[in-house]
């Protein structure tokens, strides 16, 4: 299997200098992940019997497939993993013999903070919360493992230095390019930015915080551990303070908070039924890996399709206000408003992220590049993966 890895690492290092690439460097970057990505999980998708042969058919696939088709294949695989992944948490968590019934109608409890998730709508217009097996949230994720191969872990980290703490374990065994983890929490769209708790110092007090590619922004805090129920949730439960980001508050970031606080929103939406006890809605626990340590996962932009209802409680996510009224652009970096409403022709969306294995694990630390922006101080414990990419990235 390290044969295989190395061999898509020297195809993807070619295809960066290919001409038919970008020029761009933040695209370029872009693309050149979603080549990687094409790679690891289209080798994943043809199962544990795919062989050398198949891993060079798929490098020169991968050589002459356009961005767009290698993009849209990779959306196609993760969400056949993720399909699966549904599929075997119904069969442990739901009663296919018996009829669903509503667990409980009851308005969620908020902690002040108020979200404008999802539709407007009456406040006391609230889905059901379907009738599941009343599993801890522990064996579920052994039930998980026993199912499909591997589960989380949280606990204390392997990496050495003192600012660590928590990691994220691979219990388990995991092939090349599967799906180990959803980034779970609310997301922002660039319209939106002004709502995020802490604004414009958002990282001030929150190392949950993820960005993707075209800019939305996913929070992580207030979903912490996840819970131990399928329940209507809000995103307003917020992380235990011990759970919480190290970090002081500084008289910088007392000054900002003063400066601009972030925008109170007067819409409230009904939230989403959601399985709290998803054991892989722990991405954000994942760590930076040390010195001389390479990365086994890295991120990948997933849109799922809002129209598949039965996988809807699986997707940790609820996204702040309406994410698809306001076309934004970026230019730089800064977003402006552009055009119109903005529409999906295939259907409304939720822009998450998953992690995916860039080789095969096995009960071990789960380590994410976490390509941090040159242009700013970075944390003394931060050493590069690739300093070129980091460049790239935020270019």
């Amino acid at each position: 299997m390290a044969s295989f890895r190395n061999k898509f690492q020297d195809a993807v290092r070619t295809f960066a200098r290919s001409p038919r690439f970008t020029k761009d460097p933040r695209k370029l970057q872009f693309e050149v992940d979603i080549n990687r990505l094409f790679m690891y999980t289209s080798y994943n998708s043809l199962g544990k019997n795919a062989d050398e042969a198949d891993a060079e058919h798929i490098i020169d696939m991968a050589s002459k497939a356009s961005f767009a088709d290698q993009q849209k294949q990779v959306q196609e695989n993760i969400h056949n993993q993720i399909k699966n992944l549904c599929t075997a948490m119904d069969a442990i968590l739901l009663n296919v013999n018996e009829p669903q019934e509503s667990q409980s109608k009851a308005t969620p409890s908020r902690s002040g903070l108020s979200f404008a998730i999802g539709r407007n709508g009456p406040t006391n217009n609230h889905p059901d919360v379907p009738k599941t097996r009343p599993l801890k949230r522990t064996e579920l994720s052994q039930r998980l493992k026993d199912s499909i191969g591997y589960t989380l872990d949280v606990k204390q980290s392997q990496i050495p230095h003192s600012e660590a703490g928590q990691g994220l374990f691979l219990n388990g065994e995991a092939t090349v390019g599967s799906v180990i983890a959803i980034y779970p929490g609310v997301i922002y769209s660039p319209a939106y930015y002004r709502y995020i708790p802490g604004y414009p110092r958002v990282d001030a007090q929150n190392t949950y915080l993820i960005t993707r590619y075209d800019g939305t922004v996913i929070n992580a805090q207030p979903w912490g551990y996840g819970g131990e129920t399928r329940e209507l949730w809000d995103g307003s439960k917020m992380l235990d303070a011990k759970l919480n980001t190290d970090a002081t508050e500084k008289g910088s970031d007392r000054f900002w908070k003063m400066l601009s606080k972030p925008l109170e929103s007067s819409r409230v939406g009904n939230g989403e039924v959601l399985e709290r006890r998803n054991p892989l809605a722990l991405a954000h626990f994942a760590n930076h890996p040390a010195k001389d340590t390479v990365p086994n996962v890295m991120i990948c932009p997933y849109d799922f399709p809002l129209t598949e209802k039965d996988m809807r409680a699986y997707i940790p996510n609820l996204s702040f206000g309406n994410a698809e009224e306001v076309n934004m652009r970026r230019f730089g970096s800064f977003w402006f408003r552009w055009g119109s409403r903005n529409s999906e022709s295939n259907g409304p969306v939720l822009k998450t992220l998953v992690l995916v294995a860039t080789t095969a694990l096995c009960d071990e630390e789960v380590l994410l590049n976490y390509r941090l922006s040159n242009s700013k101080r970075r944390p003394s414990w931060y050493t590069p993966v690739d300093e070129e990419e980091d460049r790239r990235r935020w270019s």
